[in-house]
């Protein structure tokens, strides 16, 4: 058995019209979770309609009833932790406990550009990573008043109230396949592994990786939930894929290469056997990202074909 949840990248023309038509479709599907990006634009232009990251999953933890939900990543670039613990514990709240909490780095040097926010280097990026995650889980789990002094950020004698519901608050998700500065900041801080669109060869040598980071902490490998969020292509038959994966790729990409790189490509049954394949590998939840925002009758007739079967 493995959980599907829908991923969408919300620079690509998310508005408030399709964000509330995919949550409508998401939830009534039956998919575990409805996860989004945070970013300001794409890489490259143009820009399209970005809706803002917090403000959507806000009305999501009051207009959806059962999915689970969060950001596939808030980066600590551009949101200071203590900012993110605030709305992250209060939409946690709101929802009955249904978010998940994904921090990152932040990667994306044209938005960091564009808007005045500070991206350095990789190894700063990094350990401005680190002191962010130690704010944030300083707070979520503190009932008395929080002291921390960093490079990049600093608190003193500040205390999350109200206190969250949820006892710790809502659980870390940290992103990325990185053996040498992901993993083992996995395996401080998070309660769940997002791996990004890899091959289950390579999850699985990533994932016992990390069990050794989690030993070494002192920490269960039951205690991080495994994850992987991966592209996704969907046909209602072989022609509809290799419409898809023509378009998508302009030309240049098979369905096999798709899968080699980590995709999820084909139709119900095949997409069924890929995640099973994945199941069979440790990971407990997969995140299709789902590009085509207006694909609705997409999104719906891959549920009824491949829900069903992965959940039994």
């Amino acid at each position: 058995m493995i959980e599907i949840a829908i991923m969408i990248e919300g620079q690509n023309g998310l508005n408030w019209k399709r964000w509330q038509t995919i949550a409508a479709t998401v939830e009534g599907s039956g998919y575990k979770g409805l996860y989004r990006s945070d970013h300001y634009t794409n890489a490259n232009p143009p820009d399209l309609d970005s809706l803002e990251c917090w403000v959507s999953l806000t009305w999501l933890a009051t207009h959806t009833k059962r999915i689970e939900f969060g950001p596939l990543v808030t980066p600590v670039s551009f949101r200071h932790p203590t900012h993110t613990t605030r709305m992250a514990a209060a939409v946690d709240d709101l929802s009955d406990g249904r978010l998940t909490l994904g921090i990152g780095a932040g990667w994306q040097e044209r938005e960091h550009i564009n808007y005045g926010w500070n991206l350095l280097e990789l190894k700063e990026r990094f350990s401005r990573l680190e002191e962010g995650l130690e704010v944030i889980t300083q707070l979520l789990k503190s009932d008395r008043p929080v002291n921390f002094t960093g490079d990049y950020f600093h608190v003193n004698d500040g205390i999350l109230l109200p206190r969250p519901i949820r006892v710790g608050g809502p659980p870390i998700l940290i992103g990325g396949n990185g053996i040498k500065r992901t993993l083992p900041l996995v395996a401080r801080f998070a309660q769940e592994w997002n791996a990004l669109q890899i091959p289950p060869a390579e999850f699985a040598r990533l994932n016992a990786q990390l069990d050794e980071y989690i030993n070494i902490q002192g920490r269960r490998s039951k205690e991080i939930r495994r994850s992987l969020m991966t592209g996704c292509v969907f046909g209602v038959d072989q022609h509809d894929v290799d419409r898809k994966i023509d378009h998508r790729t302009h030309g240049q990409r098979t369905a096999d290469e798709l899968r080699q790189r980590g995709v999820i490509v084909g139709t119900a049954e095949e997409i069924v056997e890929q995640c099973q394949q994945l199941a069979n590998v440790g990971v407990q939840r997969v995140m299709l990202q789902w590009l085509d925002l207006d694909d609705i009758s997409g999104l719906e007739t891959m549920a009824d074909g491949i829900l069903d079967k992965l959940s039994e």
